[in-house]
This record gives C-alpha cells, sequence and structure tokens, in this order.
C-alpha cells in the first residue's frame, strides 16, 4: 500500500497489516473457510464466510470488540482490499453471523484451522530427530500493572 494518497487514492494506516492480507489471500485463506464452513444463514449483502473473514480481520487489527469494524476495518478501504474485501459488513450482522454458529460449525472451523496448519506451519515439519523444537512460553503468572490496558484484579 502507498505511504501517501498515490494514483489510487487509496491510504491505510494498517500497511503492515495490509501486507499480511495480500499474502493470506495467496494462500486463498477465505476460500477453504467459504467451502468446509457451512453456516445457516442466507446472504443479503455478503456469505456467511465473508463476515467472518470481516470478523477475522476486525481481530488483527486491533479491536476489542467487533462494534470497532466500523473504524479499523469498514472506513479503510485499501486494508479491505488488500484482504480481497470489496466491503465490509456492519459490526451487527457480523455479530448475527457469529450468533448463528451452530457447534457443528465450530468443529466445522477447527477442521479448517487445523488443515491450515498441516499445509503452512513450520512446525509441523520439524525434524525432532534432529534436534528439540524450542517453544517459548511465559508461565510466569506474574501479576500486570494498574494501568495496564484491559488489566484486571489478579491477573
Amino acid at each position: 500500500m502507498e505511504a501517501q494518497h498515490g494514483a489510487t487514492g487509496r491510504f491505510s494506516p494498517r500497511a503492515s497489516l495490509a501486507a499480511i492480507g495480500l499474502r493470506l489471500g495467496e494462500l486463498e485463506l477465505l476460500d477453504l473457510f467459504a467451502q468446509k464452513v457451512k453456516i445457516p444463514q442466507k446472504k443479503v449483502k455478503f456469505t456467511p464466510a465473508e463476515k467472518l473473514y470481516d470478523a477475522f480481520i476486525t481481530i488483527l487489527a486491533g479491536a476489542r470488540g467487533l462494534n470497532e469494524s466500523a473504524t479499523r476495518l469498514r472506513s479503510d478501504e485499501a486494508l479491505q482490499r488488500a484482504f480481497g474485501r470489496s466491503g465490509c459488513a456492519e459490526y451487527s450482522v457480523i455479530q448475527d453471523t457469529l450468533d448463528a454458529c451452530t457447534q457443528e460449525n465450530v468443529a466445522e472451523m477447527k477442521h479448517v484451522v487445523a488443515t491450515l496448519f498441516q499445509r503452512h506451519a513450520q512446525a509441523v515439519h520439524h525434524n525432532y530427530g534432529a534436534t528439540l523444537q524450542l517453544l517459548d512460553i511465559d508461565m510466569s503468572g506474574l501479576p500486570c500493572g494498574p494501568k495496564a490496558e484491559l488489566s484486571t484484579k489478579g491477573y
């Protein structure tokens, strides 16, 4: 994405996220969800898979809730385009789609995520016979400061 308004007239304050969107488009991520996850909901403007994708992009954009999709995704045409989207559903419509998900849909999503992990994660291809795999996990359980973002007592 361009750093300034250019010939396309598009600018995104989330240019690094746009680069990720382009890569995910190459991996055909949305296509796999559209093929495998069948949410019992009719399409008015966007398919259920597209609305799931909007929720995913909104989360990647750092939103604390789906209501922020309007400011983080819907208002950012360049980001939408980078993720292969021609528009963004209203957050209430995205929420309706999540509410329509059944346990079977959750299982379908888990299967898609496992499939993507098998296809693309380097961890799957690690040669454990040659060397151990190093995992970095914070198990300290140390409390955060009272001024930390979204901090709660005991966390």
